[in-house]
């Protein structure tokens, strides 16, 4: 069955720190503007009399955030995409060279061939708790490093130095913290979802907030839609008679790493947890595939809650 098009127009951003280099199919227009505010809506403009336009460019590290948000705030069809997925496209159109317009015409020609799913707008809240819980784990990720530097340093001052910086993080994780706790507390569905995800044993803080950021899709994707976006689905490796090792790849990784925490105390303090990761351990599995497994266990569960709007009941013991 072909593919009915949804969209008329594709527009591919490649996008760098100072420039946005856009290219419109058909007709193969290239542009340049700024990656300010300005910009962006200088782009905005460019595009306002093409009907059922999508706008895609690629994850860049926050470079794109900005462009993301107004796009989708002006009423037009906006996705994002892995970068990998889109150099493979390119080399399978033998499109071997690698300028911006040329990778913005590749953001387009594979935006017109696979049409990926436009993202929802983003609620200014949901941007702000998003950008604090990102900062909150640039932080942690210093804190840590800062740890294992003063585990090696010899140098009475330089050790002195370190432990003011831990402090001074410390403190700035106390703030950040905070304004994430006032702000879940003064939006009353982000409350009620953060008692409901906590109510699992296993899952904390940290955990249900990062899904309340990051994962606004939870409880609206079936068990394996849910699994393949966050990357916790294994993909299969086989040829003909050979049965490959199946892996997980690609998702949402800061996501990932938080459920990998979940799952592991899980593994001890959550009995349906506990039991599914015991018996894949008896069954001969390496800890790391059953933890893995238990992963995708407990974010099925997170995901059927967040369907049904309920909260965790502990099974009965018999």
């Amino acid at each position: 069955m072909s593919k009915i098009a949804e969209h008329s127009h594709f527009v591919g951003v490649d996008v760098s720190k100072d420039w946005l280099d856009a290219c419109l199919l058909p007709g193969r227009c290239t542009f340049r503007v700024p990656n300010t505010t300005r910009g962006v809506w200088s782009l905005v403009g460019r595009l306002a009399e093409c009907e059922d336009a999508l706008v895609v460019m690629e994850a860049t590290g926050g470079f794109e955030a900005r462009a993301l948000e107004l796009i989708a705030a002006a009423g037009l069809d906006v996705a994002m995409v892995n970068p990998r997925q889109v150099r493979a496209f390119a080399r399978a159109l033998g499109i071997l060279a690698k300028t911006d317009q040329i990778d913005a015409l590749a953001i387009a020609r594979y935006a017109e061939a696979v049409e990926p799913t436009p993202r929802a707008v983003a609620h200014k809240d949901l941007s702000e708790i998003r950008a604090l819980m990102t900062r909150r784990q640039q932080l942690s990720d210093m804190l840590t490093q800062e740890r294992g530097r003063r585990c090696r340093v010899t140098s009475t001052l330089v050790r002195r130095r370190i432990l003011v910086s831990l402090r001074g993080l410390k403190k700035e994780i106390e703030f950040i913290d905070g304004a994430i706790d006032k702000l879940v507390a003064e939006t009353a569905k982000w409350r009620e979802k953060e008692e409901q995800l906590r109510s699992v044993p296993g899952v904390g803080k940290i955990v249900s907030r990062t899904l309340i950021a990051f994962v606004p899709e939870l409880g609206a994707l079936t068990r394996r839609q849910i699994a393949s976006l966050i990357g916790v689905a294994p993909f299969s490796r086989d040829s003909g008679t050979l049965r490959g090792r199946r892996t997980i790849w690609g998702g949402r990784a800061n996501v990932r790493a938080v459920l990998y925490m979940a799952a592991l105390v899980a593994s001890k303090r959550n009995r349906v947890i506990a039991a599914f990761y015991g018996q894949l351990l008896a069954r001969g599995k390496q800890r790391k595939l059953a933890l893995v497994a238990a992963m995708r266990k407990l974010l099925t569960i997170l995901n059927a809650m967040s369907r049904a709007q309920t909260t965790w009941e502990e099974p009965n013991r018999a």
